[in-house]
């Protein structure tokens, strides 16, 4: 897949074409902005941890809950038993604090956001694949690794009939969902279980696309943000919008409560996205040096290091663009490649690299994912990070 940064839209749409719904299409979108707004002035949601797949688990969820925030558990690197457990891990949490007031308003919604990946697996790309190793075969033998003994799979699976089923076991207060939405169907019993349902959006084409499918609120993701760009109606990353671009357009083009996100670290930036509109926030990298985070030590000593200064888009590590700091790999390859393997099928080359560096106390083929500002990263517990940033909305 070739990341256009020239803004000669030849082709905007990526494999995993989604065209307009025919059954909310022909009528006005079915949610409007105070029935949903009512959602986040009922639990007083203002804070959502995002969802950071590698770097967290149903403890930092918990932790943040239990803040004031909703916590996130990403499900896109998860077995569907493997997302079992954590699902029940954080019912589990939740019950031990039964006398916790909060926990108690939630009827009978479990009180988490569960994010998933909803894109289109790409067909085989056998020659793409083999193609790609042959260029890292230097590495390979550099790391004393058998290039013939690299594996291959997609390592990130989109939402499917199992995640379905789990939705409907444990309601959780809120399913979102990165790169658009999954089957109008699957979206529509979601729905009827009266599961609240979110998508990220990057551009006020993608807003506008979401809000006639009928979710219940969008997160805007500026260009700041850390990890994989949410985009899906277009490959062109000059129509990314930075935080303060992007927010107030959305707040104008739908009718919908937005959620800000990228480069939200501080107070100050809480108090600047709600004077912009947003009903609540989203804030990911801030949370990658909290107790609770699984963020390997690596990962955690590039955030808050002067390496943090240094980030970029890169599709190097699963075939589509994320941002992370620069390490060299992304110097040497990158950052953006048009010979990497389609998403996700890129992360299964650079995998052993990964594992062989990591073991020599190296990140130079970990994918360090970190928005623009990581200069408010501070170890401490959740709980802290999160009241700190609740500040903001006071």
């Amino acid at each position: 897949m070739n990341f256009n940064l020239s803004g000669n839209r030849v082709n905007p749409l990526f494999s995993n074409n989604l065209p307009p719904a025919p059954h909310v299409m022909s009528s006005k979108p079915v949610n409007n902005c105070a029935m949903n707004a009512s959602f986040f002035d009922k639990h007083r949601i203002r804070l959502i941890q995002a969802p950071m797949a590698g770097s967290q688990n149903h403890r930092l969820a918990a932790a943040v809950f239990f803040a004031g925030g909703m916590g996130s558990i990403p499900a896109a690197m998860l077995t569907a038993e493997q997302l079992q457990s954590e699902l029940s891990a954080f019912e589990d949490a939740i019950a031990s604090e039964k006398e916790n007031v909060k926990a108690t308003q939630w009827d009978e919604f479990l009180p988490v956001n569960v994010n998933f990946f909803c894109h289109t697996p790409p067909p085989v790309q056998n020659e793409r694949e083999a193609a790609w190793r042959q260029k890292l075969a230097p590495l390979y033998l550099a790391h004393g690794i058998d290039p013939k003994s690299v594996g291959s799979g997609p390592g990130r699976a989109p939402f499917s009939e199992e995640s379905l089923k789990l939705v409907g076991q444990f309601k959780p207060a809120v399913v979102s969902f990165h790169f658009g939405l999954p089957k109008a169907q699957w979206v529509q019993q979601i729905k009827d279980w009266g599961v609240q349902i979110w998508s990220s959006a990057t551009t006020v084409q993608e807003a506008q696309w979401l809000e006639q499918q009928g979710v219940d609120a969008i997160i805007a993701q500026g260009l700041e943000a850390g990890g994989h760009r949410g985009m899906f109606l277009t490959e062109d990353l000059s129509t990314q919008l930075g935080s303060l671009s992007l927010l107030p357009q959305l707040v104008k083009a739908v009718s919908l409560p937005i959620i800000a996100a990228g480069g939200i670290s501080s107070p100050a930036a809480v108090s600047a996205a709600k004077a912009l509109g947003a009903s609540a926030v989203q804030v990911g990298t801030a949370f990658l040096t909290s107790h609770e985070a699984t963020t390997s030590a690596l990962h955690r000593q590039a955030l808050m290091s002067s390496s943090a200064q240094h980030t970029a888009l890169t599709n190097l590590f699963s075939g589509r663009p994320a941002r992370g700091i620069v390490n060299k790999f992304m110097r040497d390859f990158g950052p953006l490649n048009a010979q990497a393997p389609s998403f996700p099928l890129a992360t299964a080359a650079v995998a052993p690299l990964r594992v062989a560096a990591e073991a020599k106390g190296l990140s130079d083929f970990s994918p360090l994912w970190s928005g623009q500002n990581a200069s408010d990263c501070e170890a401490l517990p959740a709980a802290d990070i999160a009241h700190k940033l609740l500040q903001g909305w006071a």
